[in-house]
């Protein structure tokens, strides 16, 4: 009878774990989730590698500073990233998951540089080697740091891209409004990404793909705090939206960083069915905690000043994603739901 009532137990504890497997299953089928940050310096503790590990997500994408190196010494910055790989708790979620990424400026060299930073064909290379790039990578070979990747699930393709708003941007215009840093420039023959960038993002934009993720570095909506944006550039705000609606591609969203802080900014383009998400997440390790207000026409939301990192999590089954704005102990500090 003992016997006979440890086997019913046991049979009903299998028949338990089963259905919660199968649950989780059907929860987790058809998602496929991306993880984004920026702002981390190698010197501060980063609470979130763990926590990141824990999402079992897809893939990483680095937004920009991976490190603080403002450098012209090679020497220097090595060192900075060879720290930076070898933290434990990174060097675990680097191994655990396809990493992505590209540069801002601080890990490009020097703070707020574009074209002219003088070492950028050698920081190029050092980049590459800390995310990985293969050595006979098309990026290796082109300047800039560039590119994308296909991902194909559940008979869907989520294509991600990686731009870089260094290597080619035109200097910038000092504003003089002493509240601001920069203007916005009147000049069209500036430009943020270069002849060669936008003449691949526009075959990148052309190549059909259910979801399509943009990683800017710096924000590419909000435009009227007078620090870095693409707003810099009007110009070339145009000339990207204007592709966007060209190309045809569905679903495209944008990612940013460089700010020390986190928000949602969405516009409705007139030549798109849905509208353009701009997700900011900054920073990883340190953020602008003595944020008092700045205006964004376009934000959805509320600022975020705490540290934190982004998690998308697109539905495949029925075209929802939901954009989170996560902070320590898996506090979902804003969230954003929108359907393609």
């Amino acid at each position: 009878m003992k016997n006979t009532g440890i086997r019913r137990f046991s049979i009903l504890l299998f028949c338990v774990l089963v259905f919660q497997t199968l649950c989780a299953q059907k929860e987790d089928s058809g998602a496929f989730k991306i993880l984004f940050g920026s702002c981390n310096r190698t010197e501060l503790p980063n609470p979130f590698w763990d926590q990141m590990a824990a999402t079992q997500a897809d893939v990483f994408i680095w937004g920009g500073d991976a490190i603080y190196a403002d450098t012209r010494n090679m020497r220097k910055m090595k060192r900075m990233y060879n720290a930076q790989k070898n933290i434990p708790e990174y060097k675990a979620f680097a191994e655990s998951i396809p990493v992505m990424g590209t540069w801002d400026d601080h890990d490009y060299g020097l703070n707020d540089a574009g074209a002219e930073y003088d070492q950028k064909q050698k920081s190029q290379q050092l980049f590459l080697d800390f995310i990985g790039m293969p050595s006979d990578a098309e990026t290796r070979q082109t300047e800039g740091v560039y590119a994308s990747k296909d991902f194909s699930v559940s008979g869907k393709t989520i294509k991600i891209i990686v731009l870089d708003t260094r290597y080619f941007r035109s200097s910038l215009k000092r504003a003089i409004d002493p509240e601001k840093r920069y203007a916005p420039s009147t000049d069209t023959t500036n430009t943020m990404l270069g002849k060669e960038q936008w003449a691949w993002l526009e075959n990148e934009l052309s190549e059909a793909a259910d979801f399509t993720v943009i990683m800017s570095s710096i924000q590419f909506l909000s435009n009227e705090h007078g620090f870095e944006t693409w707003g810099n550039f009007p110009h070339e705000v145009a000339r990207f939206e204007r592709l966007l609606e060209k190309s045809n591609a569905k679903a495209v969203i944008l990612l940013s960083g460089d700010r020390h802080i986190a928000e949602f900014s969405k516009k409705e383009l007139p030549g798109l069915e849905y509208p353009l998400i701009d997700f900011t997440s900054s920073g990883l390790t340190h953020t602008y905690i003595s944020f008092d207000g700045e205006p964004n026409a376009h934000r959805v939301g509320e600022v975020v000043t705490r540290k934190n990192y982004g998690l998308i999590a697109i539905d495949l089954s029925t075209n929802e994603v939901d954009f989170k704005i996560m902070g320590e102990n898996n506090q979902v500090m804003q969230a954003l739901t929108q359907d393609y």
